[in-house]
């Protein structure tokens, strides 16, 4: 029996759609069918480099039959659209980062996808990386003992000629600046792996671009379990610094630097532990998107979008769903508020 080849679409044509794009043609079981974007040149060159159909419209793409799942690579703000039009086709959506600006939005896509049966889906490829499977299981284990602290430090930087005429930094399409759009992937990392968060005090400020929107941001959190813990994230800090999340607790202590560990140590030493040391101990050279947001692989990319594909195909939930793609947003919106009103809030 064959096997099945899921067709996609992509809405979009800028940088990251490359990416999808990419990360498509190395599914075995997958097939970049089309693109739309509403440059309609720049859909032609994209479409010419992955050998897809260049469509003239967002309705032309959806009413295609063969097209199954729709991926999402517009700015921030203008995720929603696309991903309701999508879900009122028939078809299956994974959608970049963030799943929308406001909390309304990304609820109108839930509802969308539920009311029409399909699947909605979030990226956030970091999820992906090997090394997430040894700390996941480290956790589950209790091998941290109480946790006591955990916090995320994105020290980027960004040009001025990145957002000069770009919506990037703007409060309509970005929805934000630093955390919205850069850090938002550690925000989720953390979310992940620590839960959710209860209490929040931040500051925010524009520091080092003439934006809009945030360029670096500090926020103290109360997690749910009761440890403290930290954010930092900026695109003003040059030349721009590996990302790091550490957490550390009564039994041991996690610093992960650009996907891999530079500390990895627990009070009870395993065998594996050294076997981890060495797989993950060697820091990223490619710069990580420091300073550079082309500066990244597809491969993290590739396994999120597999991930979803066997979802889909199974009929089972998907890990980044819609609701688990939305706790990030949610964090980052408290703290925008929490910063601009100068008040701790707690979250519900």
């Amino acid at each position: 029996m064959s096997r099945r080849i899921w067709n996609f679409g992509i809405v979009g044509a800028g940088l990251i759609a490359d990416f999808h794009a990419r990360a498509i043609r190395e599914l075995p079981n997958a097939r970049l069918l089309g693109l739309f974007d509403n440059t309609p040149e720049k859909a032609e060159q994209l479409a010419i480099k992955f050998r897809a159909k260049a469509f003239d419209s967002l309705e032309a793409m959806l009413a295609d039959p063969g097209i199954d799942i729709v991926t999402i690579a517009t700015p921030s703000g203008a995720h929603a659209e696309p991903a309701i039009a999508a879900a009122r086709a028939g078809k299956h959506v994974l959608c970049e980062k963030p799943l929308e600006i406001t909390l309304d939005r990304i609820d109108e896509m839930i509802a969308a996808h539920h009311a029409a049966g399909t699947m909605l889906g979030g990226i956030f490829q970091n999820r992906f990386n090997p090394a997430m499977e040894p700390l996941r299981r480290a956790v589950a284990e209790e091998r941290f003992g109480r946790i006591t602290y955990a916090g995320v430090f994105v020290p980027w930087w960004r040009t001025d000629e990145y957002y000069s005429g770009s919506w990037h930094g703007t409060l309509a399409m970005d929805g934000g600046g630093a955390l919205m759009n850069q850090s938002i992937h550690m925000i989720d990392m953390l979310l992940d792996i620590v839960g959710p968060v209860r209490r929040v005090s931040a500051f925010a400020g524009t520091l080092g671009h003439t934006i809009e929107a945030e360029d670096t941001a500090v926020a103290v959190v109360e997690f749910a379990h009761g440890a403290l813990g930290q954010i930092f994230g900026t695109t003003a800090s040059w030349p721009g610094r590996f990302k790091q999340f550490e957490m550390t607790g009564t039994r041991g202590t996690v610093v992960y630097v650009e996907d891999s560990f530079t500390e990895w140590r627990f009070a009870d030493e395993r065998a594996e532990d050294a076997v981890i040391r060495t797989r993950f101990g060697q820091v990223q050279s490619n710069g990580g998107g420091v300073a550079d947001p082309a500066a990244i692989g597809h491969h993290n990319h590739a396994r999120n979008f597999a991930a979803f594909v066997e979802a889909v195909e199974k009929g089972q939930p998907f890990e980044i769903d819609a609701s688990q793609a939305r706790k990030a947003v949610e964090l980052i919106l408290a703290i925008y508020k929490s910063a601009r009103e100068g008040k701790t809030l707690t979250l519900a």
